[in-house]
């Protein structure tokens, strides 16, 4: 991020989401320009996310490896593929779906307030934080609420993706 944005490469810029002669772009040179803007935040926040699912991902995958069900299918003699594929990835992917609302809530939210700080942009991680400091309390209520409408969501869309994983698992029948 430093070298592409900063003085060593220059290629793209180190804050804002517009140049300076935004206003006299025409509506593709507008476009080309924010995402311009746009890139460095975007390739820190999905470099940062990147990096807590994959750290969940490999724990989730080695906890699996280890269970008495994979020794049970190497010894009948299934093939590695058969007993990754047919037998760790769905279980441990459970895992994983579990955990995505809150490791996206957390990367999303507390890594996009830092990110906002770093490229100077404003946002509702920077609203929140400076609304807490000013003592801004409808303000503080109002981002508090989007954060938690997000996660809910979220997670209603990760105990959803359960069934598709793994069709054993049912919610109409309890």
């Amino acid at each position: 991020m430093f070298f592409a944005g900063g003085s060593y490469w220059n290629i793209f810029p180190l804050q804002g989401l517009t140049s300076e002669n935004f206003d006299q772009l025409s509506a593709l040179g507008k476009i080309k320009d924010y995402f311009w803007h746009l890139a460095l935040p975007l390739l820190a926040s999905t470099i940062g996310g990147f990096a807590g699912l994959t750290y969940l991902t490999k724990f989730s995958f080695l906890e699996e490896l280890g269970k008495q069900y994979v020794l049970t299918a190497r010894a009948k003699g299934l093939a590695e593929r058969q007993v990754l594929y047919g037998h760790v990835f769905r279980n441990a992917m459970l895992i994983i779906i579990a955990g995505i609302p809150a490791a996206i809530v957390g990367i999303f939210f507390a890594g996009n307030f830092l990110i906002e700080i770093i490229f100077k942009l404003d946002g509702l991680g920077l609203l929140g934080f400076e609304a807490i400091q000013q003592r801004d309390y409808p303000v503080i209520f109002g981002t508090l609420f989007i954060f938690t409408l997000v996660g809910l969501l979220l997670q209603l869309i990760s105990d959803l993706s359960y069934h598709l994983i793994d069709p054993r698992i049912d919610f109409e029948g309890r």
